[in-house]
């Protein structure tokens, strides 16, 4: 049996990200730039799904339950002309969560828990902001969901959702996929054990 292929998106900018405020479980909107991001991530995906011989219909479309993934979501099927609300959510989707972190800042985050941000500086994958996730638990979700695909999948999630998964199919480490950075606007292939990014 083939491995599915997942086109996977990151959500659009919203106001924290340009701020570089951690969002994690937070429900932050997306501004006029990522409303513009998630319209072209959906152009770039029609493109991409035609040069795979992929039909739309074949395809399972599933979201973060956060509204900046489902967003995004609507503005990418809107793009494709498909029913802006036809695709499921998946709590196993949603992004790391930051615990206390969340609102804050780089500074910020180092000025609260000096010896914790240092001791995450030192391995992002193993440890958990104050109150949140660490990125093991996060690959452990991310790889249940992606053995739970039925099929070939487009899914609107997160940056850290992203690098998890990269590291849970293995097509990343965890010492380099802690720091990538996701792109918003652009569509991630992950097929037969490959990841190719198209912005």
């Amino acid at each position: 049996m083939s491995l599915p292929t997942i086109y996977f998106i990151r959500h659009g900018e919203t106001a924290w990200n340009a701020a570089g405020r951690f969002q994690g479980s937070k429900d932050i909107p997306l501004n006029d730039l990522g409303r513009v991001q998630a319209t072209h991530a959906g152009d770039v995906l029609g493109d991409l799904v035609a040069r795979n011989g992929h039909a739309l219909d074949d395809l399972a479309f599933v979201a973060s339950p956060l509204m900046r993934a489902r967003v995004t979501m609507e503005l990418v099927r809107t793009e494709l002309g498909l029913p802006p609300e036809g695709f499921a959510l998946d709590d196993r989707l949603r992004e790391i969560a930051y615990g206390e972190w969340e609102g804050s800042t780089l500074p910020e985050m180092r000025a609260s828990h000096p010896d914790l941000f240092a001791e995450r500086e030192r391995d992002k994958w193993h440890v958990s902001p104050p109150g949140g996730e660490s990125y093991v638990s996060v690959t452990q979700r991310m790889r249940e969901w992606y053995d739970s695909l039925p099929g070939d999948t487009v899914a609107v999630s997160h940056g850290g959702t992203a690098r998890a998964l990269m590291v849970a199919i293995g097509v990343a480490l965890p010492e380099k996929a802690a720091d990538l950075f996701i792109e918003q606007g652009a569509v991630y292939v992950f097929r037969d054990g490959t990841l190719a990014k198209y912005s």
